[in-house]
Formats: C-alpha cells, sequence, structure tokens
C-alpha cells in the first residue's frame, strides 16, 4: 500500500515538478487566451452568415460546420501541423494548435449560436423594424444579447471542453500542462506527476462546472 501511494502521491516529488507544471499551465492558459475569444467571435458571425438571404452564403457555412464537427480535433491538428507544409505552409507548433482548436471551436459555437438566435422570436425583430432601427443595430444590441443569455450553458460547457482540448498540443511537443507532466514522469519513473496535472484540471475546471450546473439548474427553471 505504501508503494501504491508512493507511485502516485510522491509529495517530494510535487514539489520538485511544480515550477515545471506551471510553466505548462502558463503555456496551457495562453492557447486559452488566444483561441477562446476567436472562437466565439468566429462562431457567432458564422451562425449570424448561417442565416444571411444568400443562399450560397448559407450553403458555405452548412459545409464548414459539418467538416469540422466531423473531423477529430487530434486529426485537424496533425494536418494543420503535419499536413500544410505539404502546399508551402509551415505553421510552428503554438500557432498549428491555436489554428486547429479555432477550426474545431467555430464549427461548434456556430451550432450553439445559430441555437441562441432561433430562440429569439420574431416579434423582437419587428419591434425593432418599427421603432426604425436597422438589421445590424438590432442584432447587436437586441438579438444577440438575448441568444447568448439563452445559450449561456452551453456556451460554458463548450468553453470548459475547450480547457481540457489544449492538452492535444502534447502531439506536436508543445509544453503545456500534460506534455510538461509526462516529460517528468519519464525523468522520474514515477506517476505522481500525472497526478499533479489532474488535481491542476481538477483545481481549474471544477469552479467552472459547479457554474454550469447553477446555470443549467436557473435555466431549467
Amino acid at each position: 500500500m505504501n508503494q501504491l501511494l508512493e507511485q502516485f502521491f510522491d509529495l517530494s516529488i510535487m514539489a520538485e515538478v511544480f515550477p515545471l507544471l506551471m510553466q505548462g499551465l502558463w503555456v496551457t492558459l495562453l492557447i486559452c487566451l488566444c483561441t477562446i475569444p476567436v472562437g466565439l467571435a468566429s462562431g457567432l458571425l458564422a451562425a449570424i452568415a448561417g442565416g444571411a438571404r444568400q443562399r450560397w452564403l448559407r450553403w458555405l457555412v452548412v459545409v464548414f460546420v459539418d467538416l469540422f464537427r466531423s473531423l477529430p480535433p487530434l486529426v485537424i491538428l496533425i494536418f494543420t501541423y503535419s499536413g500544410l507544409p505539404f502546399f508551402g505552409v509551415r505553421l510552428s507548433p503554438f500557432a498549428a494548435v491555436c489554428v486547429a482548436l479555432v477550426l474545431s471551436m467555430t464549427s461548434y459555437f456556430c451550432e450553439v449560436f445559430r441555437a441562441g438566435l432561433e430562440s429569439v422570436g420574431p416579434g423582437q425583430r419587428e419591434a425593432a423594424a418599427s421603432t426604425g432601427l436597422g438589421r445590424f443595430t438590432t442584432l447587436a444590441y437586441i438579438v444577440v444579447p438575448q441568444a447568448v443569455r439563452n445559450v449561456l450553458p452551453d456556451l460554458v460547457s463548450n468553453i470548459v471542453e475547450v480547457v481540457k482540448l489544449t492538452s492535444l498540443a502534447s502531439v506536436v511537443a508543445m509544453p503545456e500542462l500534460l506534455y510538461n507532466a509526462d516529460m517528468a514522469r519519464a525523468a522520474t519513473y514515477n506517476a505522481t506527476p500525472m497526478v499533479l496535472a489532474a488535481l491542476i484540471y481538477l483545481a481549474i475546471l471544477w469552479p467552472v462546472v459547479r457554474m454550469l450546473s447553477r446555470l443549467e439548474h436557473r435555466s431549467a427553471h
């Protein structure tokens, strides 16, 4: 039993590898800061474009969303990092991770925002038009705020998934949290660094998950 505890909860190893894991956590947070706002904005724009009057634009959004929702994020990342060089485009590991996550996130956020936009009744738009508001002003100040509020639990849930997906960056040797934990595990021949990484993920995401549960509970009532 003591050997099992030492294999997974060696406090001396935790103290030794903690700075390395904090460096990896910073990279993870940097990826999130660079991808989540862009993914949210591009997802909203795609959802708005999906309701455009131009049929070709609507079909373009449908093809994009279906394509990147069908492909696993890992496949998108491998193609972005290893496939694009065959077309003369070579991205750094950080850029490849950001591009892959944004493409995947945009497709999912687009569907969430689309459901939110459709949840706002046409009467809201008609009332805005009767007061002389233009299409853009109506979207920006009336439709979009209500749509975001209606799908807020789904947005938060997808953001949590994005934070977990940053671990895919280890595939292209990005020194994020999971990659550094795995390197520390290999160096120490001990699973403690992986346990510590899991605890760090838990400390970051558990409060968000609890907040999500409360949001879902409130929206149900």
